[in-house]
């Protein structure tokens, strides 16, 4: 397996949120932007030639913007967990990200951090800035709120079992009030990959949906049928490599060949073609239909 990068949902922002991004955070790049051929925009009722998806890396994590109309928006669910080596950068990169936004946790001093904020910017991602002794890698970070609060240790201990290179780093519990036992905090990784995850305490007017998903670049046919298999038992299976697991965090599983394939707008639309007929994904296929 390749990577597992977040999908951001825009409605038509993804390429200037990634330059947004790329603009605030050092040692970050612009990677692939893809545009909606003709098949593929009648599908998604957007303009032809306009962009579908732009991939882009910060810190070592690869991001995909994906510019799918206003069917669903982004919100804090899933957020990104940054790590930094001081205070200062803390506020440093708080400044930047809330010119335009709006903060979930004020910037301040708090019990497990000389300086955290969470915060929503112009975009509607949620980052969550953390004070530490050392700096991290970048990691998405999943609440489990609403129908899904005090199943986060369930889901973790599934993940862990379906992706190799995984294992749960460690998990925080509340000790006392309603949320005994559930987790406040955890780390764990996935394809050797950084994770975050907590049950989110008190109300939360949201819930995971396909606003930030989790795109799973796969290298076979066997990993793809592995993870289609083992994530959507008990999901939803949806179209065009997209599901959701039981949880009702969305995946899309998908072959890593397509960012080449998506590399050249010809065959990038004769593939595309191909997964608008499929739901799960079949390498083969989009090959053939590359080719053609």
């Amino acid at each position: 397996m390749d990577k597992i990068r977040p999908c951001l949902w825009f409605d038509n922002q993804a390429e200037e949120a990634a330059k947004f991004y790329c603009s605030v955070f050092p040692n970050s790049k612009m990677g692939t932007i893809a545009r909606y051929g003709e098949h593929s925009a009648k599908a998604a009722g957007r303009p032809e030639g306009s962009v579908m998806t732009a991939v882009f890396e910060i810190d070592g994590l690869e991001i995909m913007g994906l510019n799918g109309g206003p069917h669903f928006k982004i919100n804090p669910s899933i957020s990104l967990f940054v790590t930094l080596d001081s205070a200062d950068k803390v506020v440093e990169l708080h400044k930047k990200l809330i010119d335009g936004g709006s903060e979930l946790m004020p910037l301040d001093k708090y019990f497990f951090a000389e300086k955290y904020a969470w915060v929503q910017d112009k975009y509607g991602v949620s980052w969550q800035l953390f004070s530490h002794d050392e700096a991290k890698p970048i990691r998405p970070c999943l609440m489990f709120c609403g129908p899904q609060v005090g199943k986060c240790e369930e889901a973790l201990r599934l993940y862990t079992s379906i992706f190799d290179d995984s294992e749960i780093e460690f998990m925080h519990r509340y000790e006392e009030g309603e949320h005994k036992g559930q987790i406040m905090h955890s780390s764990f990784k996935l394809n050797g990959q950084g994770f975050v995850a907590m049950d989110g305490a008190g109300p939360h007017a949201f819930s995971f949906d396909e606003g930030v998903s989790l795109a799973a670049c796969c290298n076979t046919q066997a990993e793809i049928d592995k993870l289609w298999r083992a994530l959507g038992e008990g999901g939803q299976i949806q179209h065009c490599g997209w599901l959701k697991d039981k949880f009702g965090v969305a995946w899309q599983i998908a072959p890593s060949l397509m960012d080449e394939i998506m590399k050249d707008p010809k065959r990038g639309e004769k593939a595309m073609e191909a997964v608008l007929t499929m739901k799960k994904l079949e390498i083969k296929e989009l090959e053939l239909a590359a080719s053609k």
